[in-house]
């Protein structure tokens, strides 16, 4: 039995962040009803990668709204308003990500929420919270990432900021939305009463970053500085902190003493032996190893390196991935089917409890299909 089984979720948010938290919900169990304007759908159905579509949905949206009921309804018909109104009822926890004040207008904002359901863990998700001057303002993920700092991370110094290849935001966002939402259920578990969860984008995205803005405020202000060589890798770590080119692969080296690298390599480092150094001629120091490293192969590298405990690895893309044993030891893809018999393959969900991996088969539902089914068991 998993964790969450019997709670029921209604989950109104759209695109990513909010639709992510709902995946993880249902990963540990929680039925997730998604409420989806009639026809079309949530929004995310036409935001497609790579133009690539399953079953009328774009792949994207099947990748975060796997083992979820659709129930289509139209929040501005008063009708189907009242059959929302009686699903909220009987749902444990609700779920939304409109802008501020939508909630409001048609009557489903929390304390009105509470005379319909005094124990509703009700869940917002906003771009920048819901008061000042940006509270409207779209909450997408390249645009928190820019006004966040974030892009100031990645890359060389001289390509300027750089967005991560991930919507890094919105997945951030969606792991703290279900970290305060357990920690909802244990305040209701406590009290009887229902809780009000709010994370906004802007904030989980400076969390992610702590570490980095830690140190600019306690460091005179000063700003990440990006080494300018091929292969850096942090802001904030020295050499020989990043990836190396070797005769036929890509390798990264991460922390380690410099000085037991170098001599590790055959490369005589000591005119650096002062750590201070090892930040300050970082770039310095990498052209030097990324000369030695461009020698062998990696493989031979990697022998070397990793028989003295030296923390190395190969860098590997998707197709490499794909291939390494661990991939079937871990069970790491999972094949979902939908209701038509198509199937899709997936990564799963990360957790393990006592010992079980947490397999989902059912794909993302068609827009509305749980209607008929969700209508006769809750709304008669």
């Amino acid at each position: 039995m998993k964790p969450l089984e019997g709670l029921i979720v209604l989950e109104f948010c759209q695109f990513l962040a909010g639709p992510s938290a709902g995946l993880k919900l249902a990963d540990l169990g929680a039925r997730v009803i998604k409420i989806e304007r009639p026809v079309k759908g949530e929004a995310c159905r036409q935001l497609s990668i790579k133009d690539l579509f399953v079953d009328d949905s774009s792949l994207l949206f099947h990748t975060i709204n796997r083992n979820k009921e659709s129930f289509a309804a139209d929040l501005k018909n008063p009708d189907d308003l009242v059959l929302i109104k009686k699903l909220i009822e009987k749902a444990d926890i609700m779920t939304h990500n409109f802008r501020p004040g939508v909630m409001e207008k048609i009557g489903l904002d929390f304390e009105t929420t509470l005379t319909i359901n005094p124990k509703i863990i009700y869940g917002t998700i906003t771009g920048y919270g819901d008061k000042g001057p940006w509270a409207k303002k779209p909450g997408q993920d390249l645009l928190l990432q820019s006004l966040s700092g974030l892009s100031w991370l990645s890359g060389r110094k001289s390509q300027g900021p750089v967005p991560f290849g991930l919507a890094v935001a919105d997945l951030m966002c969606g792991n703290h939305f279900v970290q305060g939402i357990l920690a909802a259920l244990l305040k209701r578990a406590k009290t009887g009463k229902g809780v009000l969860v709010e994370v906004s984008l802007l904030e989980s995205i400076l969390d992610v970053q702590f570490e980095a803005i830690t140190s600019f405020l306690n460091d005179g202000g000063q700003q990440p500085e990006r080494g300018d060589v091929k292969g850096s890798a942090h802001a904030f770590l020295s050499a020989p902190y990043g990836v190396y080119k070797t005769q036929d692969d890509y390798i990264s080296l991460a922390m380690g003493d410099l000085i037991f690298i170098g001599n590790t390599l055959g490369v005589n480092l000591n005119q650096y032996a002062d750590k201070h150094l090892w930040f300050e001629k970082r770039d310095e120091i990498r052209e030097i190893l990324a000369a030695k490293l461009a020698e062998q192969t990696a493989d031979y590298w990697l022998e070397v390196l990793q028989k003295q405990g030296i923390w190395c690895g190969k860098v590997l893309n998707y197709q490499t991935l794909d291939q390494q044993p661990f991939v079937q030891e871990l069970q790491l893809k999972q094949t979902v089917k939908n209701s038509q018999g198509e199937t899709l393959v997936t990564t799963r969900s990360p957790i393990q409890l006592d010992g079980q991996i947490l397999i989902s088969s059912k794909a993302a539902p068609k827009v509305g299909e749980d209607n008929l089914a969700i209508q006769e068991q809750f709304i008669r």
